[in-house]
């Protein structure tokens, strides 16, 4: 009798240990497969059944918990992206079972610039306190697409306030609602802007992939200050359509990514045709079949000209360590099989890098007064809303 008893004691323990153990493996999620995962490294895990997406979820918001009170990247949590997630689980382990495949975003969070809509618990204010609380009409063209994906909704990304617009003295990566966002790298560095918080998360491994926008530089500027990858979108190749404007002729959403290839995978998922941008129905025709992954290649710079504009350079002429860096990439250019046309000349060249001189900065002043009443017009405001936007456009 003794000896059935403590058989019995051995066998009820090992049951609890089992217990134990499966359920830590689904609370806690191993560093190593998180840390700077790339959106394939993700899938990967997904299919071995070694991470689930509430886990990848847990993990950046264990991170932002971390490290956004000094980076201040993220400026809102989604309060439903743990069930986001949890839907995107169940999801892959039906089409799991039927052998069928998820789109490339499916069950991954996305970071989203916060003048980028979603009619959701989030608030869309572009930074600043004026828009705080007002209530937009449908998910921004990019958004619907990242939803029908199957991508989870992380939260929203800090940004210059306005997308720049509304100062040219402020600091970059500064708003009201969000503070003044840090270089990861070096907090005594620029983050540059206007979608600097998407870059900083991105580039602080607290989320997969981010979106941008872009007007003027906002996209490739903080990609490049942050050490990740942006990529600018011909204007109407994604839509524009829920986003709180600047210019309507020169305003794009775009990938911030750690990789080029997620940075494509991104925009795969983004692209095409909405019926609230009638720009992209004219863009679309130029969509590749297939997609632009397709395209993504271990030796595509082979045989591939690359202009170098040489007097971009100049004012670095008598810095030594940055002379040698960039010949450092030019050189790894040349070894992946690229030509480099040096010495490239463009005309007026400092005529169009002169935002005020060229009169580009009076056209979008004219422009985004114009696009911001549109926009302003299909949300549901309040009377502070509204008091507060009639005095930001004077």
């Amino acid at each position: 009798m003794a000896s059935n008893s403590c058989s019995l004691f051995w066998v009820l323990l090992l049951i609890l240990l089992q217990i134990t153990i499966s359920n830590g493996s689904e609370s806690t999620t191993p560093r190593s497969l998180m840390e700077e995962a790339t959106v394939d490294d993700l899938h990967l895990a997904f299919k071995q059944k070694l991470l689930t997406s509430r886990q990848v979820v847990q993990f950046y918001l264990d991170q932002i918990q971390k490290l956004n009170q000094d980076l201040r990247g993220v400026l809102e949590i989604n309060p439903d992206a743990l069930s986001q997630a949890d839907i995107a689980d169940k999801e892959r382990s039906e089409f799991e079972s039927s052998f069928r495949t998820l789109p490339k975003l499916h069950g991954i969070p996305v970071l989203l610039k916060d003048n980028i809509a979603t009619k959701d618990k989030l608030n869309t204010t572009a930074g600043s306190f004026a828009l705080l609380g007002s209530v937009v009409p449908r998910d921004a063209g990019v958004v619907s697409k990242l939803r029908s994906s199957g991508a989870i909704i992380l939260g929203k990304a800090t940004l210059s306030e306005w997308a720049y617009i509304r100062s040219s003295t402020a600091p970059y990566g500064w708003s009201a609602r969000g503070g003044q966002g840090v270089n990861p790298y070096n907090s005594s560095l620029e983050v540059c802007g206007s979608s600097s918080g998407s870059a900083i998360s991105v580039s602080a491994n607290m989320v997969s992939v981010a979106l941008g926008t872009e007007t003027d530089s906002s996209i490739l500027c903080p990609a490049s200050f942050n050490s990740v990858v942006g990529f600018k979108p011909t204007v109407g190749l994604t839509s524009r359509a829920g986003v709180i404007p600047v210019s309507p002729r020169q305003d794009t959403i775009g990938p911030i990514c750690r990789t080029v290839a997620d940075a494509v995978h991104v925009l795969d998922t983004i692209v095409g045709i909405d019926s609230n941008d009638n720009t992209t129905s004219e863009v679309s025709q130029y969509i590749p079949v297939g997609g632009y992954g397709q395209f993504l290649n271990s030796n595509g710079l082979k045989g591939k000209r690359l202009g170098i504009v040489s007097r971009m350079f100049l004012p670095l002429k008598d810095d030594a360590f940055l002379n040698q860096t960039f010949e450092q990439h030019f050189t790894t250019l040349r070894e992946q099989g690229a030509i480099l046309v040096e010495n490239l000349e463009i005309a007026n060249l400092e005529d169009i890098r002169d935002f005020t001189s060229s009169g580009e900065f009076v056209a979008m002043l004219a422009e985004f007064k114009i696009a911001l009443n549109a926009y302003l017009g299909d949300c549901e405001m309040s009377r502070e809303n509204l008091r507060r936007g009639y005095s930001i456009q004077q």
